[in-house]
Order: structure tokens, then C-alpha cells, then sequence
């Protein structure tokens, strides 16, 4: 008999094109004030992540695409703005550089949260860290000999890369190749409600 196959999955919302641009501007504003270890994630894989599932089984993408679906189905596109820079966890351990989220944030994280409790009756752990919608940037490997974070944080911090509708949820396959993560969308859910709900 042979294994299941697994994928690496999970659900994000996707920045339309216009907005992955104004990303990869400040990333190479960034990557001229900041030296050292750190990889800068491809523009064109950015998402705000609402769930990370790690290796899952092809039945249970069924699953998950079922409750995705009905959770999307339930609520309005959200308003969002991309802007501000900042680092995970914190300033004095940096791990991540990332660029915040205005707008409609609340009701996302309702939304996220939401998903997040149908997913559990259906056997997937929620995450144990509070949800902080932020597009990730890029992540220091070390840091050691890090230089200009501060500053270009600073420098940053008003930036914004625009604002977008988010008009539905994508379920993701990550996988991870020597040149980094490569990302193919597998299903997409419209968020069918009414705005606002």
C-alpha cells in the first residue's frame, strides 16, 4: 500500500499586482540601508498568511477547502491598506521585517478568527500566537554584524504600499526548493457577503 501524498498548505489573502510592485520598491529602498544576513522574500510571494497548515493529506485538503469556502462565502471583501515597517518579535531580536495593515483589520481578524474555530472542529490546531496581519518582508538568518535596521525602520516607518479590496481567500501549495519557497495557488473562495459583514 502505498502513503498518502502530503502538500504543504495554507490559506492566505493575495495582494493584487499593482501592490507587489510598490513592495518590491521599498525592499530595494530597504536593501540599500540595511547589511547583513538576511534573505528578502520575492515579491510575488507575499501573502497574508490566515492559517498555516504545514504537510497535510489530500483528503484533508478537501476538508479545508470545504470550510474555506463556506467561511469566505459568509462575509464582504475587506478594505485593507499596506504600510509601515516593522520587526517580529522584537526590535532587540529581530527575526522578520514586515510592512503593517490599516484598514478593515478588526473584521479580518474576526474573519481569521472565525476560520479558525471551523477549522479546529475539523481536527487543525489553532495557532498558539495571536493573529498580527503584516506581509513579510524578508527574514534575518542572523543577527550578527546586522547594520542599518534601525535607521531604515525609521526612515520607513510612513511608507505605504497602497490600498487594496480583498475580494477572497486562496488556498496555497508551498514547496521549498534550494532558490526558496515556490507557491502555486490550488483554490480560491470568494468572500460572497455583503460589504461590511
Amino acid at each position: 500500500m502505498t502513503a498518502e501524498r502530503t502538500i504543504r498548505a495554507f490559506l492566505a489573502l493575495d495582494p493584487p499586482e499593482e501592490i507587489l510592485r510598490e513592495i518590491g520598491r521599498i525592499q530595494d529602498r530597504l536593501r540599500k540601508l540595511i547589511r547583513g544576513d538576511l534573505r528578502w522574500v520575492r515579491p510575488e510571494g507575499i501573502h497574508l498568511t490566515l492559517k498555516f497548515f504545514g504537510d497535510v493529506s489530500e483528503n484533508a485538503v478537501v476538508n479545508i477547502s470545504t470550510v474555506a469556502g463556506q467561511a469566505a462565502a459568509a462575509v464582504g471583501p475587506f478594505e485593507l491598506a499596506i504600510g509601515g515597517t516593522g520587526v517580529f518579535p522584537d526590535p532587540s531580536r529581530p527575526r522578520v521585517v514586515y510592512l503593517g495593515m490599516n484598514g478593515e483589520v478588526a473584521r479580518l481578524v474576526t474573519f481569521q478568527q472565525g476560520l479558525e474555530r471551523a477549522l479546529r472542529e475539523i481536527g487543525f490546531p489553532p495557532e498558539e500566537r495571536p493573529f498580527r496581519p503584516h506581509l513579510t518582508l524578508g527574514r534575518i538568518k542572523s543577527p550578527k554584524g546586522l547594520t542599518g535596521l534601525a535607521e531604515a525602520l525609521e526612515k520607513e516607518k510612513t511608507y505605504t504600499a497602497g490600498r487594496f479590496t480583498a475580494s477572497g481567500l486562496s488556498l496555497f501549495q508551498s514547496e521549498l526548493t534550494p532558490r526558496g519557497a515556490v507557491y502555486t495557488r490550488l483554490a480560491g473562495y470568494p468572500f460572497a457577503g455583503r460589504e461590511g459583514a
